[in-house]
This record gives C-alpha cells, structure tokens and sequence, in this order.
C-alpha cells in the first residue's frame, strides 16, 4: 500500500495517442519533481492493454532508482500508483525479457539519472534494434549528441545486437551529472554536411548487407543526387538472425537518422529503399528536426530553464500526447504552432 504526504497526480493513460509514451514520461517527470501519480487506463486501446513486458520493467527499474512506493505494478495491470523518494544515482543493469526495447526502457530513467548529484553506469539488456522503437544507433548517433548541446553529458556503447524475436541485446551507458539543463534552439537545419551509414548483418550471407548497401548508394545518388558513405558490417554479435540499414544526415546545426529493419521475407533492396525513403521525406521537408527526436527532447527542454525552440518536419499525435503529460507535472508554459502531420514548431518557455 502507498502511504504519500502528497495526492498522486491522476492521468488518463487512454489519453491521445495512448501508448506506453505516457507512462515513461510521466516516470521520468515524477522522479524528477518528486511528485507522486497515478495513472489509470494504461493502454487501454492497444490489443494488449495494460503494463507489458518493457513498460513493466520501466516502473520496475525506476523503483529501484528512487526508493518509490508503488501500487499496482503487474502484468497487464491498467492502474499503477508511482511514489518516488530520491534519485540514487550508481550502477545499474536491467533486463527486458525477449525482444523489449531498451531503449525506450532508457526513455523512463535517463532524465533522471542525468539530474542526479553524481554519474552512474548502466548496463540495458533486450531488444537494441527493434520495431516500433529508436535504434541504439539513433541514441547514439543523434539524442545524445543534440543532448550535449543542452549540457548532458553521457556515452553509449553496444556489446551485443538484440533483434526481433530473440533480444538479448547489450549496451552500457556512462552518464555524468549535471546540475541543470542548458536551454537550446533548434530552429533551421543549416546545410548539409555528410551522409553516412552502415549496413549490418547477424547470422545471414554477406551479400545481405551488400545488396542494402548498393541499393541504397544507387537511391540517394539517382534520387538525392548526394553522395553518401555507407560500411557493410558482417557477423555483428547477435542472439538471432537480423538486418539494418541506418542512414544519418549531418546538417551544420543538426542530425537525423533514418533507418530500417529486416524481416523474413522481405528483401534487402526493400529495407535499403525503406530508410532512404524516409530520408528524402526529411530532406525535401520543411522544419529543422525529425518528428522522433521532437518526442524524445521534449522532457529535456521542459525541464531546462529559460526558452527553448524546435522546429520539426512533423507535427504528431505522439509528440501532443507528450506535451499533455508534461503540463501535469511542470509549470513550464509551452506554445505550439502546426498541425498534425504538417511541419510545426514548439516553444517552452520555463523563468
């Protein structure tokens, strides 16, 4: 039973877009406001509502992190009470059964760990490179380097590869703290400096990774009219079979990502075609970020002091659910401009 000084905030899990975004954020925010909440009607419209496997281990591992009290917390359990105490900052592993993503069990505790009085290490182990989720290449490539500009100060690195279905990926974190965040502007992109890539294969022949490589070199050239820098990386350490194209565009004062999985059955030229696709959507597109890393800066820039700005190729369901989440535990006062699936801007303004 939860015994707090304080009322839990109350929100509606079926908010919005309803996903289990709602239930991270409003982790991370709790833990650093140390404010108590409850949250009901968790992913009440997903064919399997409730707490799964990855959000279970988040509530779970942000316990650990900050003494909390918590109600609720089981499997498919739609209501959950969140108390937390303190950030204890240290050394941590956690593990999401199967294919969990843990990157966005990192979604949950990052924050947090980055507003503690001192560094901790962790060490994430699941699903690295999975649907539905950021790639640790995307993490490592693109978040923390636009993070840094607000004065985080973190390194990824990857041990092992986790696909769909087996996981059993590994990455280690190193996160330094800082006493409070810088705010940042993200308001045109400036020029296009580079675009590389790798195309990585576990457990497959090496004209895979080959074939993703050449069909996506043959794409950005005949349709970008850019060069681009692509490695094949063969025999990556894996529990299971995989592939992956990712594609990052460095601009002077940003970096997107792009990028795409393999399946059975489907082709390498396709997975190739799939993350340039999405890069040329970016690039021919208005706004200064991708609408992925807009939901992932959102905590950060509500948290930091004074005003932050960005500007994004696409406004979301997903990135307005976000928003909505943050007004429960911050004063900060945000404006918006755009509309769904148009190009938008955000402003935070936080004295």
């Amino acid at each position: 039973m939860v015994v707090v000084e304080q009322k839990p905030i109350e929100i509606d899990g079926s908010y919005g877009e309803g996903g289990g975004q709602i239930l991270r954020t409003a982790l991370a925010l709790s833990a650093i406001r140390r404010k108590p909440f409850t949250i009901y009607h968790i992913r009440s419209n997903r064919k399997n509502p409730g707490l799964q496997g990855q959000h279970l281990e988040a509530v779970e591992a942000l316990t650990r992190i900050t003494k909390a009290q918590t109600e609720g917390v089981k499997f498919g359990s739609q209501r959950i009470t969140f108390a937390p105490q303190e950030i204890l900052p240290g050394d941590y592993q956690f593990e999401v059964k199967t294919a969990g993503s843990v990157t966005l069990l990192l979604q949950a505790i990052f924050l947090p760990l980055c507003l503690a009085n001192e560094a901790s290490e962790l060490i994430l182990v699941g699903g690295t490179h999975v649907p539905w989720s950021p790639s640790f290449h995307y993490i490592a490539e693109v978040l923390l380097p636009t993070l840094q500009l607000m004065g985080v100060s973190a390194q990824a690195v990857i041990e092992k590869w986790g696909f769909y279905p087996k996981g059993g990926g590994k990455i280690q974190l190193k996160i330094d703290p800082v006493h409070e965040l810088e705010p940042i502007s993200l308001a045109e992109r400036g020029l296009l400096k580079k675009v590389r890539g790798i195309s990585a294969i576990s457990n497959l022949p090496k004209h895979v990774a080959e074939r993703q490589r050449e069909q996506a070199l043959r794409k950005i050239q005949s349709e970008l009219k850019i060069e681009a820098e692509i490695a094949t990386l063969n025999d990556i350490p894996s529990n299971g079979p995989g592939s992956f194209l990712f594609l990052l565009a460095e601009y002077e004062k940003t970096r997107a990502a792009f990028s795409s999985l393999g399946a059975r059955g489907k082709p390498a030229e396709k997975v190739a075609d799939e993350a340039v696709d999405s890069m040329k959507d970016f690039i021919e597109s208005d706004g200064c970020i991708d609408p992925h890393l807009a939901d992932q800066l959102v905590p950060f820039m509500a948290v930091a002091k004074g005003n932050s700005f960005f500007a994004t190729t696409q406004m979301t369901e997903h990135l307005l659910t976000n928003l909505w989440v943050v007004g429960h535990f911050l004063e900060v006062k945000v404006r918006r401009w755009g509309e769904i699936g148009r190009p938008g801007r955000v402003e935070f303004l936080n004295e």
